[in-house]
């Protein structure tokens, strides 16, 4: 165990120095009889895990963990905003839009629903605790904003969030 912990380490460090690089995470094992550690890069978009996983770099330390390591995994891990971004027809490509592009769109999505909420629901929340005010306008919000405000906006803007799909 100590030899996969330095390496883990390693490979979390060597991945820092690679353009789009967000964090690391070692997750140890709770319970002694299944010993299985998860180590998690995360990086900002899948082209530039793209590009850690296909360097040398990597190679050497995937080289270095055998031996240390049972069975290995890779797998897009999606940030959970997808949901919210419709690709165009015929995109077929794993990239996402730009992080300052989602959250340009999620500030236009978002603005203008908690001002319609607040007008439209004030009244109707204003005498109930203000926990479950907010508990009711969140879920509306939220609501609204995954069908039919962010597929909308995703296909009003689909040229802005994903320039080489309208080429």
């Amino acid at each position: 165990m100590k030899d996969y912990e330095a390496w883990a380490r390693g490979i979390s460090l060597a991945a820092q120095q690679f353009e789009g690089f967000l964090g690391a995470e070692i997750l140890r094992p709770r319970d002694n009889a299944y010993a299985e550690y998860v180590v998690i890069v995360r990086f900002v978009s899948y082209h530039h895990l793209r590009c850690w996983t296909t360097s040398s770099i990597y190679q050497q330390w995937i080289d270095k963990s055998k031996g240390l390591v049972a069975r290995r995994t890779l797998r897009h891990m999606t940030s959970g905003m997808e949901i919210w971004f419709s690709k165009p027809t015929g995109n077929l490509d794993d990239t996402q839009p730009a992080y300052y592009k989602q959250v340009i769109l999620g500030v236009l999505a978002v603005y203008p629903l908690i001002l319609l909420a607040n007008v439209l629901l004030s009244d109707l929340l204003s005498p109930l605790p203000s926990f479950l005010g907010l508990l009711i306008s969140v879920t509306f919000v939220s609501a609204l904003l995954t069908y039919p405000v962010m597929p909308m906006l995703t296909r009003i803007l689909s040229f802005w969030l994903y320039p080489t799909a309208s080429n």
